[in-house]
């Protein structure tokens, strides 16, 4: 297997190290300025890269925070290097707290979709390995249902139909990354925009998705 990205995390570690702790003490990890998540619902998806599936939903009208981490395996506390070795079971994944209010998890879901290639079942994109594969991770009966139906209607969809491999998997615990991966994208813009360039993320979406394709917000 081939994991792209840990070589780039690796040549940045100790810069980014530095800047999280700084930053850390100044805002909790993904949260965005001035919100509450005393409202908040919560949303699990992987989607491959934690740093992408993070800059895919900061800055959307209604998430509070977005927090990369790591679920669905089969060690406590894992780390980086643990998940990446492929040895765990655990998926990179981002945990979305959002007020229901303001934006539903069908919308969340509809973002995630397009956001992803749900038809690459050996990670995706660039990074290959279980870890980069991509799952939903439904915390009730209604995520669930919504979760089935939504990718139901991908797999009956014209050049989908038949190819969607993403699972729908009831949530486990959720073990946040380290400090210097969370808002990598936000603090680290020039880098981050290398390694999706270099990963042909976009590219990709272009080619699943065409003009339906999501991009962050910002960065």
């Amino acid at each position: 297997m081939f994991h792209f990205r840990p070589l780039i995390a690796s040549a940045w570690l100790l810069g980014s190290l530095w800047f999280a702790n700084f930053a850390s003490a100044a805002a909790p990890a993904g949260a965005a300025p001035g919100t509450s998540t005393a409202r908040a619902d919560t949303a699990i998806f992987a989607g491959g890269c934690f740093w992408s599936m993070e800059s895919q939903f900061e800055g959307v009208p209604g998430v509070l925070s977005v927090v990369s981490g790591y679920t669905g395996g089969r060690t406590a506390n894992p780390t980086y290097e643990e998940v990446c070795s492929e040895t765990t079971g655990h998926l990179e994944a981002v945990r979305i707290a959002f007020d229901p209010a303001r934006i539903g998890y069908a919308a969340l879901l509809d973002r995630y979709w397009h956001g992803i290639d749900p038809t690459q079942s050996d990670g995706q994109f660039c990074d290959r390995g279980e870890s980069y594969t991509s799952a939903v991770f439904y915390r009730n009966a209604a995520q669930q249902r919504v979760a089935l139906q939504t990718r139901a209607a991908l797999t009956g969809a014209g050049g989908l139909k038949g190819r969607v491999v993403t699972q729908v998997r009831p949530a486990q615990a959720f073990w946040p990354a380290e400090e210097y991966h969370q808002d990598f994208a936000r603090r680290n813009p020039e880098r981050y925009r290398a390694y999706r360039t270099g990963c042909g993320r976009d590219r990709s979406l272009d080619r699943v998705w065409g003009a339906r394709a999501v991009r962050p917000l910002a960065h």
